[in-house]
């Protein structure tokens, strides 16, 4: 039985009581001495649980809170002394809470143990000999047509050839660097070669799912209309509905494992260990397992980050042809793309230099702040999109699968993205100064036009954590959804604000919300944080698919790094 993983940054307010809990606790309950340092310690520890991680470096320089003048001598002697970490993962130790790791940290032993677990069973079907159903004749014959016929570049027929030798596949990179081109070409050749393969696809909330499937379906005019067809019914749902989680387990298991041969998961960056490792458990041996995201996007809510996991240097070496990362830009070019690929290589002063550097033809522009008020620019801009909606919303009919089209449509047209839930510029802020008097009220109370963000699962009313709708009916009547895992206009839903559990105003979202999503146009707010994070800003950034307003304060307090 696993341990279930606390989901950080989720419930943000729990990690500074849960610290100071844990550093007094942890002692008494194994009988050592209070020490301060120990103390300090045990709460950077916890507090890491809120960034997703489960491990500490001893290495790196001090966290908050902790003593620089002992760091990390003095911790790491105190630490020593008290016997609360294992020198290793070794069952045969004594038992302890921590554990030292290999890299020079400290982890939570259990859920370090846990990630190790996941991890191991990864490598082990990246290096396990694929089962051959047809002839490396036949194999070589098909990687190159569809090469061919899809343009692929050397990487991307380096993922292409994987698939059809391994039972795991990590294909990464950075936005615009072709992973859903390189998927679909992936899967019309094993599909070629096995045309009764049980494929399924799959991403960690709805709105990934949903994009998954509308992006795979855009990329098949390229195919034979027979491959076409064949990629274009392929089903797609969260990892939650395939798994089928009531909300504390997984229908899905090693007892009733998945029906299928194929798994494609992307955004495979929001993969956290609970998630990862019920996966596992219900994915059959000789299934195969093709994850596909970004890596240095922020990591998952919920702690411990696999796909980060796996592109360390070493893990990555370790699977060998299985891991391909993709380096060749196609889309989203220009300032936005420019300054995403600095941050990814922790460039904090050519970010600034870059920044400094924009022009008006470029596609993102900087804006700077003196004052916590949002700028009259952003304001102005948020209230067109709240009228826009409002004039669709009460345009739409039933009758007219059209005004559904345009409505949904919208959505995705502007969205104002913050790494804050709370504060001038936190998301319930923004969301409060559009809605006014009613924003209390709740979905029931809102007006046409108001976007709504489910925050859990809903499996009875067919909805998905982090799928957006829009009031579309007087008082908030009727909230509309795209249909699921499908293709905007395609029977949309219409749910009655009663049935969501949950519910948010979505004219703004955090960063975190807005993952595996895309918009036309984002202003991105980035304010001065107590833990500032680069992948906040990359993340952010490649949410916008053709412009970006960057707000942030005076100064450089803002960006990582400093």
């Amino acid at each position: 039985m696993t341990a279930a993983v606390p989901a950080g940054r989720a419930q943000q307010p729990w990690h500074g009581p849960l610290a100071e809990a844990m550093a007094e606790a942890l002692p008494r309950l194994y009988g050592v001495a209070p020490d301060p340092l120990l103390s300090e310690l045990i709460r950077a520890l916890t507090s890491a649980l809120e960034r997703g991680e489960l491990e500490l470096d001893l290495t790196g320089p001090p966290p908050d809170g902790v003593s620089a003048a002992a760091w990390p001598a003095g911790h790491g002697a105190a630490l020593k002394r008290s016997g609360l970490a294992a020198v290793s993962s070794d069952p045969a130790d004594p038992p302890a809470p921590l554990v030292a790791t290999a890299t020079g940290g400290i982890a939570w032993r259990r859920w370090y143990e846990q990630q190790e677990s996941v991890l191991a069973a990864l490598q082990e079907r990246a290096l396990a000999p694929r089962l051959e159903l047809v002839t490396a004749a036949a194999q070589s014959q098909v990687a190159a047509e569809i090469s061919l016929r899809n343009g692929l570049d050397p990487q991307q027929q380096r993922a292409l050839q994987a698939l059809l030798q391994h039972q795991l596949v990590v294909l990464g990179g950075g936005p615009g660097t072709g992973k859903t081109s390189t998927v679909v070409a992936m899967l019309a050749a094993v599909i070629s070669l096995n045309p009764g393969l049980r494929t399924w696809l799959a991403a960690p909330t709805g709105k990934a799912s949903s994009r998954l499937k509308r992006a795979i379906e855009d990329r098949c005019a390229v195919l034979p209309e027979s491959l076409a067809l064949a990629l274009r019914a392929l089903p797609c749902s969260t990892l939650h509905r395939l798994l089928e989680s009531n909300g504390e387990r997984f229908g899905r298991n090693r007892n009733h494992p998945l029906a299928v041969d194929l798994l494609v998961v992307d955004e495979a960056s929001m993969l956290d260990l609970n998630l990862a490792t019920a996966l596992l458990d219900a994915l059959p041996p000789q299934a195969q397992l093709l994850l596909v995201g970004d890596p240095a996007q922020l990591p998952p809510v919920g702690a411990g980050a696999i796909l980060s996991e796996l592109h360390r240097p070493e893990r990555w070496q370790q699977l060998g042809e299985a891991a391909v990362e993709l380096g060749t830009t196609y889309r989203n070019a220009g300032a936005i793309a420019g300054v995403a690929s600095l941050l990814r290589h922790g460039d904090r002063s050519a970010v600034l230099e870059r920044l400094d550097r924009l022009s008006p033809a470029d596609n993102l522009s900087w804006l700077r702040s003196p004052t916590l008020r949002l700028p009259l620019e952003l304001e102005k801009r948020m209230l067109e999109q709240q009228r826009e909606l409002r004039r669709l919303a009460e345009g739409f009919s039933l009758d007219d699968p059209h005004t559904a089209d345009v409505l949904l449509q919208q959505l995705e047209a502007f969205m104002v993205l913050s790494p804050l839930r709370r504060g001038p510029w936190g998301v319930e802020e923004l969301n409060r100064r559009l809605l006014g008097e009613r924003f209390n009220g709740g979905p029931s109370r809102w007006p046409p036009g108001t976007p709504v963000i489910c925050t859990r699962n809903q499996e009875e009313a067919d909805l998905a954590n982090g799928d957006v709708g829009v009031v579309v009916q007087p008082s908030g009547g009727a909230v509309l959804f795209a249909a699921a895992g499908g293709r905007t206009p395609a029977e949309p839903k219409l749910i009655h604000p009663a049935r969501l559990e949950g519910a948010a105003a979505a004219f703004a979202l955090t960063i975190h919300k807005a993952q595996g999503s895309e918009y036309e146009t984002v202003c991105l707010l980035m304010p001065v944080t107590q833990h500032p994070d680069p992948r906040s800003l990359y993340t952010g950034l490649t949410r916008a698919r053709d412009r970006c307003v960057l707000i942030t304060p005076e100064g450089t307090d803002w960006l990582p790094g400093g």
